[in-house]
């Protein structure tokens, strides 16, 4: 069982399924809503954006991937050949023939570049946008980007929860660094809760209350039952159809069946689930696209597989990315096609990146080490100036010739997408701005 961790109303406590299901809670649900959602409609700032990330936890290979060197030594250029896509200046591993019609609605950034070689160090700055020495040892000091997102979300995404992890942000298992840190609890993410490519997958649930008995949990799905034939027969009236929308939008919030409906992947057509792959990276980016599409705000792709979905390829990288990229090139090309068909490419960004780089030789275990001094992030949508190639490195991949980047400058990016202000702070637990970057501006190219 799985808690809702997020904030449907800006109270001063976390909002979740046990106090939604109260009759006490409801008024205030219906008197509240309107004023936010009209909020919301007044605002012509408000920038609706979504981010969809793949965090491609250990560290792609940019050499084998987006930033191919085909004229240099065999140990350097790898085992894969490079081939063209429609984006002029961008070529592409031949295990992502997928990207080749896609390519020009990317922007490929290859010369992001710091100097921390530990994974736990390394994530803690690409979600966090602060370096950390040993962090494992010391815990995360910051909130993931995430995190920072339902901070500024959490009253404008009534019916959804502003974060979502797939499966789940691992922060039990492995040094993430995907929660809220100090800001509160609420502010971490909704785990999914499994493997949307498998046949036993659920939806996440919630954590019974140890006094919950059973007589109260029917009590409650009496509760649903009775809020759903409320929707069907209040929809149906004349009088519902007079009601202002940011009327009509807080009633859906409460008697309508969009969160629930959203985790179910089921409601897709075969066909559609097949084009992004009967694997975890396209169920998993298919129930992304479902969640944003239902309201949520950033949701993660996270996949963790010992030398099938993590990316740390010291053994082996050619077999290892033989299993890999094909999976990764249909769920990210079946993505961009799909919010294209739906017109929700400019509202919804889709981001691909891990903590570094990869060594930019091969080594004598067939693989390559950790590379901090190069990487890449791949972005998509957004309203970002897309279908070019930022930046460049040396001959050999390892560090930028040209524009080279920090991992602030990157978040500050997304940021700058979601119309929140990279300068901006939140307060610590002691109520001090902390901000919610160390450093970085937005990438001018794409902004």
């Amino acid at each position: 069982m799985l808690k809702l961790r997020g904030n449907i109303l800006p109270t001063k406590s976390p909002l979740d399924r046990r106090s939604f299901l109260t009759l006490g809670a409801l008024p205030a649900l219906g008197l509240t809503l309107p004023r936010l959602l009209a909020a919301r409609e007044s605002d012509p700032t408000r920038r609706d954006v979504s981010v969809i990330l793949f965090y491609m936890a250990g560290g792609p290979s940019h050499i084998d991937m987006y930033d191919m060197k085909p004229d240099q030594a065999a140990e350097i250029r790898g085992p894969f050949a490079p081939i063209e896509t429609n984006l002029p200046g961008l070529s592409v591993c031949d295990l992502m023939p997928r990207h080749a019609a896609i390519a020009d609605r990317l922007a490929v950034v290859r010369s992001i570049t710091h100097d921390l070689s530990v994974h736990d160090d390394a994530t803690h700055w690409l979600q966090t946008g602060y370096p950390l020495l040993n962090a494992r040892q010391k815990g995360q000091q910051h909130p993931s980007q995430g995190s920072i997102v339902s901070y500024f979300r959490t009253s404008e995404t009534q019916a959804m929860p502003p974060y979502v992890c797939i499966p789940e942000d691992y922060r039990r298992h492995l040094g993430f660094y995907e929660h809220a840190a100090f800001l509160s609890s609420r502010y971490n993410a909704l785990d999914a809760g499994g493997d949307p490519s498998l046949g036993n997958y659920r939806p996440p649930d919630f954590a019974l209350p140890g006094e919950m008995t059973i007589d109260r949990v029917e009590d409650r799905r009496g509760l649903f039952g009775a809020l759903d034939r409320l929707h069907q027969k209040t929809a149906s009236l004349p009088q519902f159809a007079d009601l202002e929308d940011v009327q009509q939008q807080s009633f859906e919030l409460v008697c309508g069946s969009q969160a629930r409906e959203a985790f179910d992947v089921s409601q897709e057509p075969d066909s559609l689930r097949d084009h992004y792959g009967r694997h975890a990276y396209g169920q998993s980016a298919l129930l992304a696209r479902r969640l944003v599409e239902a309201g949520v705000s950033f949701v993660t792709i996270n996949l963790y597989e010992k030398d099938v979905d993590w990316w740390d390829d010291h053994y082996t990288i050619e077999k290892n990315l033989r299993k890999r990229l094909p999976a990764y090139d249909q769920a990210l090309a079946a993505l961009i096609d799909d919010l294209e068909a739906r017109g929700m490419s400019e509202n919804v960004l889709v981001a691909a990146f891990g903590e570094f780089g990869r060594g930019p030789r091969i080594d004598n275990n067939a693989g390559r080490g950790h590379w901090p001094k190069a990487m890449h992030a791949v972005l998509s949508g957004g309203g970002l100036k897309c279908g070019q190639v930022i930046g460049s490195t040396t001959s050999n991949g390892g560090e930028p010739l040209d524009r080279p980047l920090r991992p602030g400058d990157l978040l500050a990016t997304m940021y700058h997408a979601l119309g929140i202000d990279p300068t901006a702070t939140v307060p610590d637990r002691a109520n001090r701005p902390i901000p919610i970057l160390g450093e970085g501006e937005p990438i001018l190219e794409l902004v």
